[in-house]
């Protein structure tokens, strides 16, 4: 089968970072499903997977965590799936990756496709929408359904609003819950878009964001969701959170957090980690394929919809690679989406 792999880890200029490849091709058993990838999207985890370190692998390592396809073939425990299903899913970063034309993914993780997107539409959709389905519902524990206090929704504050993860939040939270969501962004564009997805209020992450929300009315959020520099954007996140509110992120950070910042607030502070349930297999690891199909549900419904912006064809090294750069260069809006061999 083709594949875009890698060998060493380096910076994606180098052609070497990525390339073609053929490899075998992989053989189902268990709870797993063996899907013909018709179209991927590339995520900042992608980049941060494959950027450059001292590490050579024995065999070609293939990335991406996002794919919609067709079931080819079924372990033989499989229960949910039959062959000729469409599918989408982000995987386990534990395996095998997405970028190849044939790949294995346990049942578990995976969900129905909705019938009324594209196949590269449907692919924009999966990694993005269990974080941003995660960090709201299990993390930050919000309700299904918001209950206004004193005739005023709960409020949101989605730092880093137009990437992927801040586009599916920002949706889900307005549309779905009925939050008040402020989002960040900082140029006409991004700002354009996060208000088109739901955002009722826009600030500039660039700027003081506690000052920013005073000037649009808001001592205190009861929400924040960090999606963009954890490092940078927690001191503000923690004096603009609620008594007893919640911060979540799901960007790592390379200094010690100050959480006795939260102390006299009782406010909590709580990570989002998409692969945290197939890397541990955990007893729960189910809950995601029975969350992208309730994603597929909103898609199919009209009440969300998909957050693809690009999309490049076909699916090859040269393709990836600059998939990758443009996602480097942090002025991504939106998903990119690769589709066909």
């Amino acid at each position: 089968m083709k594949a875009v792999a890698l060998k060493r880890y380096l910076p994606i200029a180098n052609p070497e970072s990525l390339f073609d490849v053929d490899l075998p091709r992989p053989t189902p058993q268990g709870r797993d499903l063996l899907v013909a990838v018709k179209a991927i999207a590339v995520n900042p985890v992608d980049t941060k997977v494959r950027a450059p370190k001292d590490k050579i692998e024995d065999a070609p390592r293939v990335l991406g965590w996002d794919a919609a396809g067709v079931v080819e073939a079924i372990g033989a425990d499989v229960t949910g799936f039959k062959v000729g299903d469409h599918v989408f899913y982000a995987g386990d970063i534990t395996r095998p990756g997405s970028n190849s034309e044939f790949q294995l993914v346990d049942e578990r993780i995976v969900g129905h496709a909705p019938a009324s997107l594209s196949v590269e539409e449907a692919a924009a959709l999966p990694l993005t929408a269990i974080t941003a389905w995660e960090a709201l519902f299990e993390r930050l524990r919000v309700p299904r359904k918001a209950e206004a206090a004193a005739g005023k929704a709960p409020s949101i504050l989605i730092i880093g609003g137009a990437g992927g993860v801040g586009s599916i939040a920002i949706q889900l939270a307005a549309k779905v819950v009925g939050l008040n969501v402020i989002a960040t962004a900082s140029r006409p564009e991004s700002e354009k878009w996060v208000r088109e997805l739901g955002a009722q209020q826009v600030i500039n992450h660039f700027g003081d964001i506690p000052a920013q929300l005073k000037d649009i009315g808001f001592e205190q959020v009861d929400y924040v969701l960090i999606l963009n520099d954890t490092d940078k954007h927690f001191p503000a996140a923690a004096q603009a959170i609620a008594p007893q509110g919640t911060i979540a992120t799901i960007v790592e950070n390379s200094a010690p957090l100050d959480v006795s910042l939260l102390k006299a607030k009782s406010a909590g502070f709580v990570w989002e980690f998409m692969f945290t349930r197939s890397m541990f297999q955990t007893p729960d690891m189910g809950e995601q394929g029975k969350l992208l199909n309730e994603i597929a549900a909103l898609i199919d419904q009209g009440v969300i919809r998909t957050t693809l912006s690009k999309v490049l064809s076909p699916i090859n090294a040269a393709n990836l690679r600059q998939a990758h750069a443009d996602l480097e260069g942090g002025r991504v809006i939106g998903k990119i989406v690769l589709k066909d061999f």
